[in-house]
């Protein structure tokens, strides 16, 4: 997109010290999600590095300087079952459930390996750089270019059970299939469960 740049966290590690890196990521600010922010801070160079999942800084300039409009993490590949009992799947998307995934006739379910979008946010702190559709548009023609070489069609994300949250995901072209109870580690959410999304590209 015009106006922006998109750098990999990887890259930045190549060129600069984690605490030169750390100084840049501090300028980031999400107080209405805080899990947002903190795995910006103190997970995203561990993960990049264990590649565990890729962080992308989305940079654009403000008072003539290049900062951190918005973010997301990408993961290679994360495994999720698609219930087909309380869910209206239509013959066409089963087909496509097929195509790439598997069913478990005696369980009801597929199972669908699909890259991961684990984090997309905003920085608070420069807002009217990037609206939410514009992050989320970049994350997905960057998966969207990775499976054109290697294979798929699905792409995959979790929300917190947030209405607005789920909208916005639901405009962009994601659908609601499941929940999932949070994990030990995902105490920065709020409520118990976590919504899972899923688009087909």
């Amino acid at each position: 997109m015009i106006g922006f740049k998109v750098v990999n966290l990887d890259l930045l590690l190549q060129v600069k010290s984690e605490e030169q890196i750390r100084t840049i990521l501090n300028d980031f600010e999400s107080p209405l999600n805080p899990d947002i922010e903190n795995f910006l801070k103190y997970k995203a160079v561990e993960f990049s590095k264990a590649a565990i999942a890729k962080t992308y800084l989305v940079m654009a300039s403000y008072q003539g300087e290049n900062k951190i409009a918005g973010y997301f993490s990408l993961s290679g590949s994360k495994s999720f079952v698609v219930k087909t009992k309380g869910n209206e799947i239509s013959k066409n998307m089963k087909r496509r459930f097929n195509k790439f995934g598997t069913y478990d006739a005696v369980l009801k379910q597929y199972h669908i390996a699909a890259p991961l979008i684990g984090q997309l946010g905003k920085n608070y702190k420069y807002k009217e750089l990037i609206t939410g559709d514009e992050l989320l548009t970049m994350a997905v023609d960057m998966l969207r270019h990775v499976q054109s070489l290697v294979g798929g069609k699905f792409i995959y994300l979790e929300c917190e059970n947030n209405e607005k949250l789920i909208g916005f995901y639901i405009r962009n072209g994601f659908k609601v299939f499941g929940e999932r109870s949070l994990d030990i580690d995902e105490q920065d959410f709020v409520g118990h469960v976590l919504i899972q999304l899923l688009k087909y590209l």
